[in-house]
């Protein structure tokens, strides 16, 4: 019983970080009507800045977080504007095949300057275990679940309480009808897309204390966002946020009982049976209505 309880912890804590990476996947689709295939590279893109960061100038990865996550931002910003923008009114399966390329294009370009090596991140800290009567984990663990549900749980409210999130929200439903009543709809796709590659820093910077970066590592998380959303509903923030949770606990219980190879096997099976069974996602959403966490 007690691996077990361990094995259903350590998941629920990897499957915090999945929902902190599927909300900005999310936010990318409801709002800028992109499926991004290269969501995932961005998270490699966070992980690899914040080792450079650390072995160049020594600056501890929770520091860093406060310099990668608006670098993140603006590179949102800037893809946005220099390559989706351009496209914006393309078909979506342009868009589809666009982000592919920029998926593969970074894959490369990281490893043309870093080689394919295992980059990883050592800090004292985040690997001292942290142990709960028979329950353990590590600081960098606990840390990286806490920090992704307080975003996550920002990121609602926000969506829900402001101003902004409510215009976000608005832009989803229907952004033919925001541009006739005035909103600046392009400048919040900006927006959307700056929160989205934010949430990636964010995941990225919390990732790499435990979990070594390398070219690929970008399609796993890719993967995991993917089937988070589908999993919660397309546009769904609370189901996405329950959905990381669920899949996490899958993967680590695939790994603890069956077989570590098979984590990735267990998660594309629920992919395609809830596809099947439900396609509009557990908590409902679809591409139509996609109200990035109005629900």
């Amino acid at each position: 019983m007690e691996f077990l309880i361990q094995a259903l912890v350590s998941g629920l804590l990897l499957g915090g970080v999945y929902a902190l990476i599927a909300v900005g996947l999310n936010i990318i689709f409801g709002v800028v009507k992109v499926t991004n295939f290269a969501h995932g590279e961005l998270v490699m893109i966070a992980m690899y800045a914040t080792w450079f960061l650390w072995t160049t100038w020594h600056i501890n990865p929770y520091v860093s977080l406060f310099i990668v996550t608006p670098l993140m931002f603006l590179s949102g910003v800037v893809l946005q504007k220099v390559v989706l923008e351009p496209m914006q009114d393309s078909s979506a399966n342009m868009k589809i095949f666009v982000t592919l390329g920029l998926s593969v294009f970074l894959q490369n370009l990281v490893l043309f300057i870093w080689g394919g090596q295992f980059r990883t991140v050592s800090v004292g800290w985040a690997e001292q275990s942290l142990a709960l009567g028979p329950i353990s984990t590590t600081n960098g663990r606990l840390l990286a679940f806490v920090v992704a549900i307080l975003l996550v749980i920002g990121l609602f409210w926000m969506m829900k309480r402001t101003m902004v999130g409510k215009v976000l929200g608005a832009i989803a439903e229907d952004r033919e009808t925001a541009r006739m009543l005035g909103i600046p709809v392009r400048r919040f796709y900006l927006l959307a897309m700056g929160l989205g590659a934010a949430m990636t820093g964010v995941a990225g910077v919390l990732i790499i204390p435990f979990q070594a970066a390398y070219p690929l590592v970008g399609a796993h998380y890719t993967l995991m966002a993917f089937v988070v959303v589908i999993l919660g509903g397309l546009g769904n923030m609370t189901g996405a946020l329950i959905g990381g949770l669920l899949l996490g606990v899958i993967e680590t219980l695939t790994g603890a009982y069956i077989d570590p190879a098979l984590q990735q096997v267990a998660v594309f099976l629920v992919f395609i049976i809830v596809l099947i069974v439900r396609p509009q996602g557990l908590f409902g959403g679809s591409a139509r209505n996609a109200e990035v966490g109005l629900k």
